[in-house]
This record gives C-alpha cells, structure tokens and sequence, in this order.
C-alpha cells in the first residue's frame, strides 16, 4: 500500500554531505523509499537555530544553513532523478507514481528565515517550497512555539504570522501547525481560508505534553479540510512509564492513537507523518524500507479502505486542495 509521509528530516544529513543513494544509519534512503513503498515524502529544511532569533548573527547563520540545505536537496534531486522527482502540485504526485518515481515534496520547518519580509514568502514559492512549519521551538518573526508554561503556550501569531499565512494560502504553500502554540494553532484556524495541517503530531489525551494537540485542536484541523500526520517519536505517544521503553516506539502504541484520531478527525482527517531522521526512536519496523509492516497492522485495525486513506489518500487530497491546480 503506498505511503505519503509528511514529514521527515532527512536533508539535514544531505546538508552534511551524505547522499540518499545508499544512505546507511539513517530511517531514509533512496533504496528504503522505494522498498517501503513510498508514494511521497516530504522532505523538510529544519533550520536549527536554537535560540530566538532576534540578532543579525543568527538570522545570518540560519539564512546560511538553509542555503546549504537547499542545495543538498537540488543535488540529490539530481543525483536521483532516475528514482526520485520533485512534485508541485497533486497532479506531479501522481504523475510521478505512473512513471515509477518517489514524489519529493519540499517543505520547511521553522520559518525563521522569513524574517518579517513578505516577499520571502514567494521566494519560498519559487524555490518549491510547498509546507511550512510556522515555528519550531523558539519565537521567530511569526510567532511562538508550543511550550509547557501555560501562559507561553497561549501567546499568539505576531501580526506578520498572519500575513503569511495569508500569502502561503493565496501562492498554495500549506501552513503547518506541527511545533506551533496553542495561541498560535487558534489564529491559523481563525485566519486560514483554506486547509491547514499538522504534519507530524500525536494526541495530548494520550500523552499530555504541549507538543500535542488536544481532542479540540484535533477536530480542528480535520474540519479545515487537513490532516493530521502522526509522529513516530516514542516520546509523543506515551507519559515515562516503566511499562514503555524509553527509546523504542511500538507499532501498539502507534496504531492507539490512530484509534484516538480516527474517533476525534473521522478517517479522512488522518495521515501519517514520520518524523523519520529527526527522531532517535528505535522503530518497531526499523525505518521506511520496512514500514510495510506498520501499513499491515493499520489494514488489520481499520480494513484497506480507511488504511488507504490513512496512508496516502487523505494526504493527497488536502494537498492538493492547498495547492490548487
């Protein structure tokens, strides 16, 4: 069954030189996307700044790794072409899929390098941005991320937060709200005029911390028109127990709150969203060469047409109803 995952954060090894074909210690390679049977992957430039990015050094250095990072992602798009293909649009997804391709989907996490400038906006665009993660976890000119202090996590978009995401609605850039604060989340979802995601998050219920959404963040984002991408990070998905290995995520614990946003988001309010390659998790099923494993569990959970939807066709479709075209 193929997958579209919506997030993964494996250019930040290509930015160090590596390459996707033959890529060894790592959940993503050019061999295990297509042994996994991946459809899409949205490949993420996380700008690591660490720190408020309030100073010209550092907005400097963050402008200057996402550089770099962009490069890496041209060149391996090169180096791949026979097995990998950029998508733009919904109809290059499946375009790509015909001739035997992985669809890359370039996305961002951390909008720091927006840098209060509008236009940055549709320089993204033209670079074939086409997601982006408004905040990581600290304040940039957009906003605030999610953070444990409760009154830090209701602090809001900054005016330019929504300009942008004004603009990413009306160039077709998807706005994620995976990192976001709560404050934040509730000004998307007044302001967006279309579908918004949450590319790679898990269930607050399940496991109250602020990088969760809560049940009403859940339904949300469904009735938007989005999905939300399940996180694989073991650190989501249950409270420190001694029943739970730290370091390890189960496909039981995966499949528990699938069952939580199935019942909250419908089955079309679902996606997956792997955090491979950002996440030190040891996998159930190793990495994406062997996810096929995950995707047999969910068709036994909810039979083949809502896994179906669960693993790529919910992606697709809000996709490209922010896309357009």
């Amino acid at each position: 069954m193929k997958i579209i995952d919506l997030h993964c954060d494996t250019v930040m090894r290509l930015a160090a030189g590596e390459h996707l074909d033959g890529l060894t210690g790592s959940h993503v390679s050019l061999q295990g996307l297509a042994a996994g049977e991946t459809m899409a992957q949205c490949f993420a430039i996380f700008v690591p700044t660490h720190g408020v990015a309030d100073t010209p050094e550092k907005l400097a250095a963050a402008r200057a790794y996402f550089d770099t990072a962009y490069e890496a992602y041209l060149r391996e798009l090169a180096l791949c072409r026979d097995a990998l293909a950029p998508a733009l649009t919904a109809a290059d997804i499946l375009q790509n899929q015909r001739a035997g391709k992985v669809s890359a989907i370039l996305t961002v996490e951390d909008g720091v390098t927006l840098a209060g400038q509008l236009e940055n906006v549709d320089e993204y665009y033209k670079k074939g941005v086409r997601m982006v993660a408004l905040t990581w976890n600290w304040e940039n000119s957009l906003g605030h991320p999610q953070n444990r202090d409760p009154a830090l996590h209701a602090l809001g978009l900054k005016p330019f937060g929504l300009e942008c995401v004004r603009r990413m609605n009306e160039l077709g850039i998807a706005v994620d709200v995976s990192h976001l604060s709560e404050g934040g989340f509730w000004d998307v979802a007044r302001c967006s005029k279309k579908p918004f995601l949450a590319s790679h998050s898990c269930c607050r219920a399940l496991c109250d911390i602020s990088r969760n959404l809560t049940d009403r963040q859940i339904r949300a984002v469904a009735d938007s028109g989005g999905v939300v991408g399940l996180n694989y990070c073991n650190a989501f998905l249950h409270p420190t127990s001694p029943l739970f290995r730290d370091d390890f995520t189960a496909i039981s614990e995966l499949l528990r709150h699938l069952r939580h946003l199935v019942n909250l988001a419908g089955a079309e309010g679902v996606a997956l969203g792997s955090d491979y390659d950002g996440i030190e998790s040891e996998l159930e099923w190793g990495g994406c060469a062997g996810q096929q494993r995950f995707v047999e569990a969910i068709v036994r959970q909810f039979g083949a047409d809502t896994a179906e939807k669960i693993t790529h066709k919910n992606a697709l479709r809000a996709l490209g109803d922010i896309w357009g075209g």
